[in-house]
């Protein structure tokens, strides 16, 4: 397989299942995040997503309308089809996929289809978005999917923004816990290396850091760590209870500016949280998909 033309990869976000975006709100609200408004696409779900200035962002997603949802998965929509597939077999929170900028989907899709590893037909779709000042434009995205079917719950896409959403999103980008952006994505996986070549391939990064406990991607913007369980308990003081093999999303790291300050937040908003080492972990309530780990840089 022929190496990324762009060089190594950047994320662009991830996507978190949740429960509801009720739920959502009031949890990433109390944890500091500022949230923009709900958003409805076209094919049954919707989100509420919490944006960086690191031009990264978080995308819980819910169910808007599960007929709706239904449809168009049966119609051959990969993103919904992955979504309903992951919610059957982990509840209803979690981690599925990682999320690559790119600027050509279609060169994407074809790459990923010649390695073998490519998840499903490509989708293309528009959505309005509400700035902070009120104001509605319309993004358009394209997605091209990969994935590992030794792995059903968890996959990879590479979007391209065909209208882009302005890069300076204003208040949204401004957090009260002081959040940055994205430091690391964590996935949890029995043996690691089984999945080297799928990450190396999708991410364009060949220099793959491996160590006892797993291994870590270097992309342009963060890390991609996949961890055994043994390895996620030593470097998080998390431990998994995932059964079976496949790679598993079970956290994320956000930087912030000052640790002391998301501290005294979260206690103050009454977040139960653990420090371990330099990092402050929270756990897993409903609306979060995941465990939030911050650190400073």
């Amino acid at each position: 397989m022929t190496a990324r033309p762009q060089g190594v990869g950047a994320i662009d976000h991830l996507v978190l299942p949740v429960t509801s975006l009720e739920a959502t709100r009031d949890r990433l609200t109390g944890l500091g995040f500022t949230v923009a408004a709900d958003a409805r696409h076209p094919f049954g779900t919707e989100n509420a997503c919490v944006f960086f200035g690191d031009d990264t962002y978080l995308e819980p997603l819910a169910i808007a309308s599960r007929e709706e949802c239904e449809a168009a998965a049966k119609a051959g929509n990969t993103f919904v089809a992955r979504d309903q597939a992951f919610r059957f077999r982990n509840g209803q929170e979690g981690l599925s996929a990682i999320v690559m900028k790119t600027g050509d989907a279609e060169a994407d899709h074809r790459r990923f289809v010649a390695a073998g590893f490519s998840g499903g037909p490509m989708l293309h779709f528009e959505r309005a978005f509400k700035m902070a000042d009120g104001s509605e434009v319309v993004g358009g995205f394209k997605l091209a999917f990969a994935a590992d079917l030794r792995s059903p719950d968890f996959f990879l896409f590479a979007c391209e923004r065909v209208n882009p959403l302005p890069a300076d999103r204003g208040t949204l980008a401004r957090h009260e816990n002081g959040a940055l952006g994205l430091s690391t994505v964590v996935l949890c996986e029995e043996n690691p290396s089984d999945f080297q070549y799928l990450l190396e391939g999708v991410f364009g990064q060949r220099e793959v850091e491996a160590h006892s406990f797993g291994l870590m991607l270097q992309l342009a913007n963060a890390k991609v760590e996949v961890l055994t369980p043994t390895g996620l308990s030593g470097y998080f003081g998390i431990d998994t209870k995932a059964g079976g093999r496949g790679l598993k999303g079970l956290l994320l790291v956000v930087k912030v500016a000052n640790i002391g300050v998301t501290e005294r937040l979260l206690a103050a908003n009454g977040v139960a949280y653990s420090r371990h080492g330099a990092r402050l972990v929270v756990p897993h309530e409903a609306g979060q998909g995941v465990p939030f780990v911050f650190e400073e840089v």
